[in-house]
């Protein structure tokens, strides 16, 4: 589960209810991801009250980030993290879309080293950072790689998620919809009479288990609000997966 924009809430019950019930779902899978940032306005505070409300932070592999430049501001920044997620350790800190990444990312492996975070990487949303981030992954050892990958965005096929694979990085993907646009693309449109086969109710969970059965993929974190959205992205997570012969059928529908 990402947490931008949605989560990015005021204290009202009325607005973090909705959120406290998709945690709820998101909690009833082991092992579930959570993905904030201190940029995402009031997203990372709420993840951490409503973590701590749930008496839920040892269930989730906590991810956050590093999104300012290096130095004085990212320790400050750090300091604020753990106070917002009311926690002294993350399961992954990463460093955002590549801001000062050299130094910032010598700063989080520092606190590798300490204990304060178990693994560390590197983020970016576009395209036209790919080839960036694969440079990257050559030239440093990174434990978690997070990048755009769709039916719509297809570039981290060709270079970076088989070099994530070959160097052993983990990979989480953003914008698994592309910011609503998949949906859009299929407005209307039933589902194809083969989705039972690899047990998808809807096109939410064609477009995620499209991205979660290519073999270099760790994990998506599609954002919500919405409990209902969130029980079905869970469904991606069941069932039959896509092999290489119905990732093309997909890929080919959407095309078409």
């Amino acid at each position: 589960m990402g947490t931008a924009n949605t989560f990015d809430v005021g204290t009202e019950r009325s607005e973090r209810a909705p959120l406290a019930e998709v945690l709820a779902l998101l909690l009833q899978t082991p092992g579930s991801v959570i993905d904030t940032a201190p940029s995402y306005g009031s997203a990372q505070g709420v993840t951490g009250d409503l973590l701590r409300d749930a008496n839920a932070r040892g269930k989730v592999f906590l991810a956050t980030k590093i999104s300012t430049s290096a130095g004085s501001s990212a320790q400050a920044q750090w300091a604020q993290s753990l106070r917002d997620l009311h926690s002294d350790t993350v399961d992954l800190l990463q460093v955002h879309n590549l801001i000062d990444w050299r130094d910032n990312l010598r700063y989080a492996r520092q606190l590798k080293e300490q204990g304060k975070t178990r693994y560390v990487g590197i983020t970016h949303y576009r395209e036209d950072a790919h080839d960036a981030l694969a440079q990257i992954v050559r030239s440093e050892r990174l434990d978690f790689v997070q990048l755009n990958y769709s039916l719509a965005e297809r570039n981290a096929e060709r270079t970076l998620l088989p070099l994530c694979q070959e160097r052993g990085v983990a990979v989480l993907v953003n914008r698994p919809f592309q910011d609503g646009r998949l949906f859009r693309a299929v407005k209307d449109r039933p589902l194809p009479p083969w989705a039972g086969e690899i047990d998808c109710a809807s096109w939410g969970q064609i477009f995620l288990k499209f991205i979660v059965s290519h073999t270099a993929v760790t994990a998506a974190i599609p954002a919500t609000a919405k409990p209902r959205n969130m029980q079905d992205n869970l469904g991606a997570g069941l069932g039959h997966m896509p092999d290489a012969r119905q990732r093309e059928r997909i890929a080919a529908l959407l095309a078409a």
